[in-house]
């Protein structure tokens, strides 16, 4: 089979790995390996067998075993190596179970990844001579230190032409020192755990194809008018949605003060956190001397959102069920005694029809979302209403749903602005902040995107949550541009999803090209629409993998929290 037949695979690996990966055949008689941006297998094994081992190069990526300063820790033997990918590549499956096919997981040796609950603790265990580790299956494949070492360096030198001059030493200083964060790289982290040969398995995959794109020129700042100069596009084309289900970074809450909360910001250039570096505060929004008039029909919307964040319940006196409800029962058969007809209703049945969803929608009413749209109408008016819609809709479902507005001036003074509170209801006055609304001021989405995953945790009320963020993708700020907020909105974002929250980036109207979303928006579930009335062909899917990606993060930290739980007892009874 040629590298044209091995390239179907390419969108399970980017999904598994949670990085854009291509599949190549290997060289005559090497075993799979991976140097990061391509996983290489035997052109002329079974498809069965090189899914297993496409499944296996990819979760060492996405687990993190193939961090810079993990690989640059192996041993120089080959048998060591060995040892390590024996114990680390179980581990790394099991950490990926979720988004694997059902044919991979037998692979799992479950009681040798229980021994390990990180690459380095993997390392540790293929370094110590008392342990007895049996060779990984030849499915794994091998490490080469080497190649992935070379193509870590490839990529940042290449990010880094993007950067200010006086950067660029820094961040490959950093590569050369082995520091390099493994959950955050200088390149596009994205992935999708849809696929498939359907229509959403073939719009995905053209959108992980290459594509270039050059970076939107910024123009001079200005408070109340668009602060760049982006490449839109006219075309009324078809909606484009990407969603993913990985992403692991540290948390760092936020902490309150007397004018407002402060919040930390992702320094890309130091790798590091910007601790209490930035203010939100919470303003009033000026008010419409009339209602907000919602274009959109909300029954299209109710329809893909109805059987969304329900959570399963117990009912009594079903016809059928999976339990017998044993006061009915008596009940019955007293009945009958009596010699009464006896109600048939003897069940207990468990239905998924109790909302268990809270949703917060950010609204974007930065300058740039002035700009005119394809259609002509600036972006702001599609964005405005499609959130006004999305919160009625999911109020009309019996959700709990909060609307926020956002735009900012300086890390001091980023304004969020509460147009309906969880605990308020929908009337008009709410309908009549939103219609007075005006874009202006600059975009700074990570402090925004922090706040309101944060009011989300806090109010929400539900074990199911959900973060939608309506913007044209654009991060722009005083001090606050480029590669820095671009960054920073990623990282905000996977804070956000590792703690279980949910995470979905529209941009309607904009014509953002899909390059630009990413660098942005990261792995979050994101899409990029013509008109805000197309919005109801698309949210079903697109908050359905928004869900599952936070489901995947939940389960991932309680399996975590279960293993240290676990490992402290064990050491306190060794």
């Amino acid at each position: 089979m040629g590298d044209e037949g091995l390239g179907r695979f390419g969108l399970l690996a980017s999904a598994i790995a949670g990085r854009p990966l291509e599949v190549a055949p290997v060289d005559a008689g090497q075993a799979a390996w991976t140097d990061g941006a391509t996983v290489f297998i035997d052109a002329d094994s079974s498809p069965a067998d090189q899914l297993r081992t496409i499944a296996a190069q990819a979760s060492l990526l996405g687990a993190g075993s193939l961090a810079t300063d993990i690989v640059s820790q192996l041993p120089r033997r080959a048998a060591g190596i060995q040892r390590y990918l024996a114990v680390e590549g179980h581990r790394a499956l099991a950490a990926n179970e979720l988004l694997l096919p059902p044919s991979v997981r037998s692979l799992i040796d479950r009681s040798l990844a229980a021994r390990s609950d990180s690459p380095r603790a993997s390392l540790a265990l293929a370094n110590s001579r008392a342990e007895q580790i049996d060779d990984p299956p030849a499915l794994f494949g091998t490490i080469r230190p080497r190649e992935i070492r070379a193509v870590d360096e490839q990529v940042v030198e290449a990010a880094a032409q993007h950067l200010p001059r006086r950067y660029r030493e820094e961040v490959l200083r950093e590569l050369d020192d082995g520091e390099a964060d493994e959950h955050e790289r200088l390149v596009f982290d994205f992935s999708s755990p849809v696929g498939g040969g359907g229509v959403i398995g073939r719009l995905l995959k053209r959108l992980l194809s290459d594509t270039r794109s050059s970076s939107s020129e910024r123009g001079e700042p200005g408070a109340d008018e668009p602060t760049h100069v982006s490449r839109r596009s006219r075309g009324g084309g078809r909606p484009v949605a990407v969603s993913a289900a990985r992403a692991t970074v540290a948390d760092d809450s936020g902490t309150a003060t007397g004018r407002g909360v402060t919040y930390p910001e992702w320094d890309v250039f130091q790798r590091r956190y910007r601790h209490e570096w930035c203010t939100v505060i919470e303003v009033e929004a000026d008010s419409a001397a009339r209602p907000f008039e919602v274009a959109i029909g909300t029954r299209a919307l109710r329809r893909p959102l109805a059987h969304l964040g329900t959570d399963l319940e117990r009912r009594h006196r079903q016809l059928q069920g999976d339990d017998i409800d044993v006061d009915a029962a008596v009940e019955a058969r007293v009945e009958l005694l009596a010699g009464s007809a006896a109600d048939e209703t003897l069940y207990i049945d468990s239905v998924r029809a109790r909302r268990d969803l809270s949703v917060l929608v950010l609204l974007d009413v930065s300058g740039s979302a002035g700009e005119p749209s394809a259609t002509g109408v600036a972006v702001h008016e599609h964005q405005r209403a499609a959130a006004a819609a999305l919160t009625m809709a999911l109020h009309e479902l019996g959700d709990r749903v909060a609307l926020y507005a956002f735009r900012s001036q300086g890390r001091a003074a980023v304004h969020m602005l509460p147009l309906k509170r969880f605990d308020a209801g929908l009337d008009a006055m709410v309908m009549r902040r939103v219609g007075g609304l005006t874009p202006g001021a600059y975009t700074r989405v990570g402090a925004a995107i922090r706040h309101g995953a944060w009011v989300l945790e806090h109010d929400g009320g539900t074990s199911r949550r959900l973060l939608v963020v309506l913007s044209d993708g654009f991060a722009y700020d005083h001090g606050y541009e480029g590669s820095y907020g671009e960054a920073d909105a990623r990282r905000a974002l996977a804070e956000a999803r590792r703690r279980g929250t949910g995470c979905l980036c529209l941009s309607i109207g904009a014509g953002t090209d899909p390059a630009d979303l990413r660098r942005v928006f990261g792995t979050a579930a994101h899409a990029t629409i013509p008109r805000a009335d197309q919005l109801a062909d698309v949210v079903g899917r697109l908050f359905q993998s928004a869900l599952k990606s936070a489901e995947v993060q939940r389960t991932a930290s309680q399996r975590r929290e279960r293993t240290r739980e676990r490992l402290a007892v064990e050491r306190r009874t060794a």
